[in-house]
């Protein structure tokens, strides 16, 4: 009996719901924490990234009109999915970030209470930012938080599951709907992730997983018209940082900066600040005693 072939895996985008490859036809080299080849991963276009955000402006729309407790109900589906992959996510981010076994089991156990944080959020968030303002007048005036929209985001480059997870859940529990960079160095985490979101009840297009060079396709995303908001956390470039502020002011995008020279510690809680910036503020008066 002849030994068999493994069965080698295509790590490819994920867009829509389904994972097509780079319309390009491009690949690149992943290596792992050692510089030891790993695996090919999609080198994702410009044509990709707008296929991307067309997929996530179609999504938004029907997420945002879910409940938040509907919503909360998905994403801890995710984490339940996500604990049944464990095993997986916990060699890959062992090689891929150069971790011990069991610094990565921390990290990847971080990353599915993270989601189960924020799915605990999705019908709460509201109540916290939202206000009935004092008015000089006989008025009621009431503030309420609205999801922004279409979210992009460059996901840290140095933790390629708990990072990504951090600053894409807040995005999806919010009723936002995003595409995500993934880590350039180590992509293959999210792409796993971006697995078991479309074996989930997350809805095809809400989430939108692209792999490649920030500074090839973050320009495209920073520029497109249909993108409210986009989070640079993951921008290790100064340069290429300011350069995609300027060009997310031409389409009066909202923008979170990168840290800068400080490294984000992924492993403190995440409090609520992410939650609220990918949020708009609709403030309503309405007479009283007329």
């Amino acid at each position: 009996m002849s030994e068999r072939l493994d069965v080698r895996k295509t790590y490819k985008l994920f867009i829509g719901g389904a994972f097509p490859r780079s319309e390009s036809g491009r690949s690149y080299v992943v290596n792992d924490a050692k510089g030891r080849f790993w695996a090919n991963a999609a080198l994702a276009s410009r044509k990709d990234a707008r296929d991307a955000v067309v997929a996530a402006r179609n999504a938004q729309p029907g997420w945002a009109g879910r409940t938040g407790y509907n919503r909360g109900q998905v994403l801890y589906r995710v984490a339940e999915l996500l604990e049944g992959r464990r095993g997986q996510f916990v060699a890959e981010v062992s090689r891929g970030e150069g971790l011990s076994t069991r610094k990565a089991e921390a990290v990847v156990d971080a990353s599915i209470d993270r989601w189960v944080w924020y799915a605990g959020w999705t019908d709460k968030v509201a109540q916290v930012l939202g206000n009935a303002n004092p008015v000089a007048g006989p008025y009621f005036n009431l503030s309420t938080p609205e999801p922004t929209g279409v979210v992009a985001v460059v996901a840290p480059q140095d933790s390629s599951l708990l990072g990504l997870v951090s600053v894409a859940a807040p995005v999806v529990a919010t009723g936002s709907t995003v595409v995500v960079l993934a880590s350039e160095t180590a992509p293959l985490p999210a792409i796993t992730l971006a697995e078991v979101l479309a074996t989930s009840d997350l809805p095809g297009g809400v989430v939108n997983m692209l792999t490649g060079r920030a500074a090839e396709v973050a320009p495209w995303l920073a520029t497109h018209a249909d993108v409210n908001a986009i989070d640079l956390t993951g921008v290790g470039d100064a340069d290429l940082a300011g350069d995609l502020e300027a060009d997310a002011a031409g389409t009066l995008k909202r923008v979170r900066r990168p840290a800068g020279a400080k490294t984000a510690d992924w492993t403190d809680g995440p409090g609520t600040d992410r939650l609220g910036w990918t949020m708009e503020i609709k403030t309503v008066w309405h007479p009283m005693g007329v």
